[in-house]
């Protein structure tokens, strides 16, 4: 089946409004799931919570109770917080026994592989889910699993660009239960046809009746365990029965009078703060066309040198101020007419340039707005079903080096560097008015570049939400060339600054959503590149 031509579609969007609620994702069926919650008197948190676990269904491509979960919120009584659940490598993962275990011949240095046993680490998105309904929310763990239960037990039909996501499970999967969950009749779901995940279903019924122990301390814990360690990894009960959610304080810049909120290291989110700050100090705000791209290109390519060196488990190693002001005037100075050539990009051994992650935004009537990322990392993760459970299990340790000198080097307990960043914006925080937004851009290192051009386009540009999102996009790409969408003018200007300009498609530029608090005035913008929705109520 060819991949879908995104660029085929025609259909105008515009920003959608609601007066109880509205719940963004790229998904129809996991919007209305959180929509459903909010009709049952549940609040953002708790929206999110069910629109997460149906994605969990719907889009099984991306994201499950194998991944990790994230969340930047504002809450109707006025705190900005953020949590962080996301679990870190085996007690017994050391460098020198992965190593040895994935050693290959004479092979005397061997990388971390993409896939497998050793790149499965503790699966935080229980343990997430159900601090955030406990902690934030107002129902139960299993009112918010209800809908995902449903779907996965009765069926749903499979959208467009999930059916095309879900081709590659074909070559994935090799192991009969992995196959027998995902696959039907050995192949990937077509479009529209409808599909059912009744052991995951079971499982998420389970989680919901007893609590994320049966995951970290129960028979579904087990289960995981038994399948990392029957193919020679090192997860063990005890790893699982250790994890805790954190509850994190966001960082934080301020872009053209607007505050903007990210997560902190292990996650990428200083990326996106110092590139804000470096765009500043370079007029990118005011300035227009090509010249205002070039600015914002280049600001966030110095930025992720410095990010991808820096960045990683703070429990670990030192990182250093990379969203202080001090620190993009020296960058910025280094910045001129000429796109720079010798800036590296990516992190070394990290495999994270594309990863299929899902984010879903919700704001209520009451004020909470949130912003909620879950992920396995890439498409259906290590290739690891476990067991009966029907959960696919995370590569996220895949992020690891085993180069000893390496920051993100693997240890005992680290956790890996994060792609994953969900995002707010406080449009007017010097004033009374009350206007917040939670956003975020899925798509490995497209995020924190994704985040810069979302709020430029908001807060520069002035945009409509729908449209800040629909504006076509560039990204930096490890090799050095810079990417871009075929509708994005002054692609040939850029060239002309020096920038090796290539044109890809569409889905290589992420997926955004965003939901806004305006006075009390609810609104959403969905990702056009998805086969997205915005529900309101």
């Amino acid at each position: 089946m060819p991949a879908p031509d995104l660029d085929r579609f025609t259909s105008r969007r515009s920003t959608v409004y609601g007066s109880r609620g509205v719940v963004a994702t790229s998904q129809p069926l996991a919007a209305e799931a959180g929509v459903e919650l909010l009709r049952r008197g549940g609040n953002a948190f708790d929206a999110a919570v069910a629109t997460a676990a149906a994605l969990n269904v719907v889009e099984p491509t991306s994201t499950g109770l194998g991944g990790d979960v994230f969340a930047c919120y504002r809450t109707a009584d006025g705190e900005v917080g953020a949590l962080r659940s996301c679990g870190g490598a085996p007690a017994a993962a050391t460098v020198d026994a992965v190593r040895e275990a994935v050693a290959a011949g004479d092979d005397e240095a061997p990388s971390m592989p993409f896939r497998g046993p050793h790149t499965v680490t503790v699966p935080g998105t229980a343990r997430g889910w159900e601090t955030t309904v406990t902690e934030l929310g107002r129902l139960t763990l299993a009112e918010c699993l209800a809908p995902a239960v449903e779907y996965a037990t009765e069926g749903y039909p499979v959208s467009e660009v999930v059916a095309d996501q879900w081709t590659h499970a074909e070559e994935l999967f090799t192991d009969d239960v992995a196959r027998d969950t995902y696959l039907f009749d050995g192949r990937s779901p077509r479009v529209g046809e409808t599909v059912q995940l009744p052991a995951l279903g079971r499982t998420l019924e389970r989680v919901g009746e007893v609590g994320a122990d049966v995951v970290y301390e129960g028979a579904v814990g087990e289960a995981i365990v038994d399948a990392v360690r029957s193919r020679g990894g090192f997860l063990s009960m005890d790893d699982l029965a250790a994890f805790e959610p954190e509850f994190l304080e966001p960082i934080s810049t301020t872009y053209g009078g607007s505050e903007v909120y990210e997560l902190p290291p292990n996650n990428q989110g200083l990326v996106a703060l110092e590139a804000l700050n470096i765009a500043s100090e370079v007029g990118a705000p005011d300035a227009t066309g090509t010249e205002r791209l070039h600015l914002l290109a280049e600001a966030t390519k110095f930025a992720f040198h410095d990010g991808h060196r820096y960045i990683t488990d703070p429990a670990y190693e030192t990182i250093p101020p990379l969203n202080s002001r001090a620190w993009a005037a020296r960058r910025a100075a280094e910045i001129g007419d000429e796109a720079a050539r010798d800036v590296s990009f990516g992190v070394l051994d990290a495999n994270a340039e594309d990863a299929d992650t899902v984010l879903l935004c919700v704001a209520d009537d009451a004020g909470n707005v949130v912003s909620y990322i879950n992920s396995r990392f890439a498409g259906f993760g290590s290739g690891i079903v476990a067991g009966e459970t029907g959960i696919a299990l995370q590569n996220r340790g895949a992020s690891f080096s085993l180069q000893p000198t390496h920051p993100n080097r693997l240890e005992p307990g680290k956790k890996p560097f994060h792609t994953l960043i969900p995002a707010l914006l406080d449009f007017a925080p010097d004033d009374d008015t009350d206007d917040w937004a939670a956003f975020g851009v899925m798509g490995g290192y497209m995020q924190p570049q994704g985040h810069v051009q979302v709020v430029s386009n908001l807060v520069d540009r002035d945009l409509p939400i729908q449209r800040a999102l629909d504006e076509p996009r560039w990204r930096y790409r490890e090799d050095g060339t810079l990417a871009v969408e075929a509708r994005l003018p002054g692609a040939t200007k850029l060239a002309r600054h020096g920038h090796d300009v290539r044109v890809l498609p569409p889905s290589s530029f992420g997926g955004a959503q965003l939901a806004r608090n305006c006075e009390g005035t609810l609104s959403g913008a969905t990702e056009p590149r998805k086969d997205g929705a915005v529900t309101p109520y």
